[in-house]
C-alpha cells in the first residue's frame, strides 16, 4: 500500500491532467450517447413542448403578418437601393478602324477603371440584325478572344493567349446575349480585350454590333456586406436563443422538426456567409466558390428537411437510416451534386479559360440538364405524395394536425413568393439554356437580392419561434410524439365510449390526474 501511495506521489502531474481530461471526454460521450439512444418503453414517444400548442388563433394569424412584415420591409429596402449591375457600353462602328468590316471586327475594347467592390466582370456582345424578316434567323459563327490586363504603370499584362470559340446568332423579335468573357475576381485596375469575328461576313443582312461591360456597383457591394452582416447577426442570436430554450429538455426527446431546426439555423449562418468580406480583401477565386457551395449546402438541407418532416411527423417509432433517410438523401443529394458539380466545373475552366462557359462548350450540357430537371420532378411528386399522405392520416390528430397544417401553410407561402420572384426575374425563359450561366448578370436592383435572403432567413426565424418550447413550459408538461397523444382533446363522450386515450400508457401525474377527473366526471353522470 505505501508502494502504491508513493508511486502515486511520483506521478506526472501532466499525465494526471491528461486521465481527468480523458476521463471528462469519456462521460461526456456517454451522455451523449444516452441521449441519443432512445429506449423501447413510454418515453420513446415523449416530446419537447413547443410554442405552437400554446398559440391561439389571433397569435397564429399575427405570426404571419409579422413574418409577411419583415419580408416587405426588406423588399422595400432594396427597392430603395442601389442598382447591382453598373453598365457601360461600346458602339462596335467607334471601335474599328476604316475599312474594316464590322463583321469581322477585330474590336480593341478597354474596361472602366475596376476595384475590389466590382467584384466581377463580364463582357457581352448584343447584335442586332437589321432589316430582316426572317423568323428565327440563326448563324454559327467564331469569336477570336485576347485578353490583357492594365497595370498601375499602364504597361499591359498578357493574361492568355488567343481563344476561339463556336457561337450561335440566334434572333427572333431581339438577338440573344452572348458572354464574351466572365472573370470571377479581378486581379488588375483595368483590362484590355481585343474581339474579331469569323463567319459573320457571308450574312447579306446588315448588322448592328454593341458591346457591354458589366460589374456590380460599388455602392451595392457596400449595401450587401451590411446586409449579410445584419442576417448574420440576427440568425446567430435567433439559433442561440433557440439552443437556449431547448437546454433544459433530453435531445432525445426533441420533435422531428426541433431537431431539424438545430441542424438549419447553423447552415443559415453559413448561407448568410460570414466570409463574405474575404472577397474583397483577397483576390482569389475561393470566396466566391465557398459562398456558392454554402448555398447549395444550406438549399438541399432544407429540400430534405421538407422530405424528412412530413414523412417523420406521421411515422413514430425508430426512423431507421436505410428506408427512412436513405431515399430521401438520394434525391436530395443528386440535385446538391448537380449544382456543384456544374459550379466548379465553371470555375476551374473559367480559371485557365475567361471565355469558357458551360451552357455552349460542354457537349453533354442538355443532358446534365434533362437529368436535373428529371430529378426535381422525381423530388416534387415524393413530396407531393408525403404531403397528401399525412394529410389524410393526421387530419384527425390535434397535435399532429396542428403542426402539419402550420408548416404547410407558411411553407406554401414562401414557395408561392419564391416563384412570382423567379418569374418577375426571369420571365417565362427561366428553364431555357442560358438561366445558369447568366443568372448573376440578370439582377437588377438590390430587391431581388434582398427578397430572396430575407425570405428565407425570415422563413426560418418564424419556424424557430413556433417550435421552440415557451418560457414558462416545464419538462413534466411534455406531449407524446404519437397520434394516440392527441385523442386528449377528444370529447368527454368519446372517452366514456371506450375511446383509444383510455388504452393510452399514461406517462406523468398530470396526466393521470387529468384520466381521473374524466372518470369522476362519467361516474357521477
Amino acid at each position: 500500500m505505501m508502494n502504491d501511495d508513493y508511486a502515486s506521489g511520483l506521478e506526472n502531474p501532466f499525465y494526471s491532467e491528461l486521465k481527468y481530461f480523458c476521463k471528462k471526454i469519456q462521460e461526456a460521450y456517454s451522455e451523449l450517447k444516452e441521449d441519443l439512444t432512445p429506449f423501447r418503453d413510454d418515453r420513446f414517444y415523449r416530446l419537447a413542448p413547443m410554442r405552437l400548442y400554446s398559440l391561439s388563433k389571433r397569435h397564429f394569424v399575427l405570426v404571419f403578418v409579422v413574418f409577411l412584415v419583415c419580408f416587405a420591409l426588406t423588399v422595400f429596402i432594396g427597392v430603395a437601393g442601389p442598382k447591382i449591375l453598373y453598365e457601360q457600353e461600346h458602339n462596335a462602328e467607334q471601335l474599328i478602324v476604316k475599312n474594316v468590316s464590322i463583321k469581322t471586327g477585330p474590336f480593341n475594347i478597354g474596361s472602366p477603371p475596376l476595384n475590389t467592390y466590382n467584384q466581377q466582370l463580364w463582357l457581352t456582345c448584343v447584335m442586332q440584325v437589321e432589316h430582316s424578316n426572317i423568323e428565327g434567323f440563326q448563324q454559327p459563327f467564331e469569336i477570336n478572344v485576347e485578353l490583357k490586363g492594365v497595370v498601375h504603370d499602364a504597361t499591359e499584362v498578357q493574361i492568355n493567349k488567343i481563344r476561339q470559340k463556336s457561337r450561335r446568332l440566334h434572333c427572333v423579335t431581339k438577338c440573344d446575349e452572348i458572354i464574351v468573357l466572365h472573370l470571377g475576381y479581378l486581379n488588375y485596375t483595368q483590362y484590355r480585350v481585343k474581339v474579331s469575328f469569323k463567319g459573320l461576313e457571308n450574312v447579306t443582312y446588315d448588322i448592328g454590333v454593341k458591346f457591354v461591360w458589366k460589374m456590380y456597383n460599388p455602392t451595392f457591394s457596400q449595401v450587401e456586406i451590411w446586409f449579410r452582416f445584419v442576417f448574420v447577426v440576427l440568425t446567430f442570436m435567433v439559433t442561440c436563443m433557440f439552443a437556449h430554450s431547448l437546454r433544459k429538455f433530453s435531445m432525445r426527446d426533441w420533435g422531428i422538426e426541433q431537431k431539424w431546426m438545430s441542424v438549419l439555423l447553423p447552415l443559415l449562418l453559413l448561407y448568410n456567409d460570414p466570409f463574405f468580406p474575404l472577397s474583397f480583401l483577397v483576390n482569389s477565386w475561393f470566396p466566391g466558390t465557398l459562398d456558392a457551395f454554402f448555398q447549395a449546402l444550406f438549399l438541399s438541407a432544407l429540400l430534405l428537411f421538407w422530405l424528412c418532416v412530413y414523412h417523420g411527423i406521421r411515422v413514430q417509432g425508430e426512423r431507421k437510416c436505410l428506408t427512412f433517410y436513405l431515399p430521401k438523401l438520394i434525391i436530395v443529394g443528386l440535385l446538391w451534386l448537380s449544382a456543384v458539380t456544374l459550379g466548379i466545373w465553371q470555375t476551374v475552366n473559367e480559371l485557365q479559360d475567361p471565355t469558357y462557359q458551360y451552357k455552349v462548350d460542354i457537349g453533354n450540357f442538355q443532358g446534365m440538364k434533362v437529368f436535373f430537371l428529371v430529378i426535381v420532378v422525381l423530388y416534387i411528386l415524393y413530396l407531393i405524395f408525403l404531403v397528401v399522405r399525412a394529410c389524410s392520416e393526421l387530419k384527425n390528430m390535434p397535435y399532429s394536425d396542428l403542426r402539419l397544417r402550420f408548416l404547410t401553410a407558411l411553407t406554401f407561402v414562401v414557395l408561392v413568393i419564391s416563384m412570382v420572384i423567379l418569374y418577375l426575374r426571369f420571365g417565362a425563359k427561366a428553364l431555357q439554356n442560358n438561366f445558369v450561366a447568366e443568372l448573376s448578370t440578370h439582377y437588377q436592383n438590390s430587391a431581388e437580392f434582398l427578397s430572396f435572403y430575407g425570405l428565407l432567413n425570415f422563413y426560418l426565424y418564424t419556424l424557430a419561434f413556433v417550435y421552440s418550447p415557451s418560457k414558462n413550459s416545464l419538462y413534466d408538461v411534455q406531449l407524446k410524439d404519437n397520434p394516440a397523444f392527441s385523442m386528449l382533446n377528444d370529447s368527454d363522450d368519446e372517452v366514456i365510449y371506450r375511446s383509444d386515450y383510455e388504452d393510452m400508457p399514461l406517462q406523468n401525474g398530470r396526466a393521470i390526474k387529468a384520466t381521473a377527473k374524466y372518470q369522476d366526471e362519467s361516474d357521477s353522470e
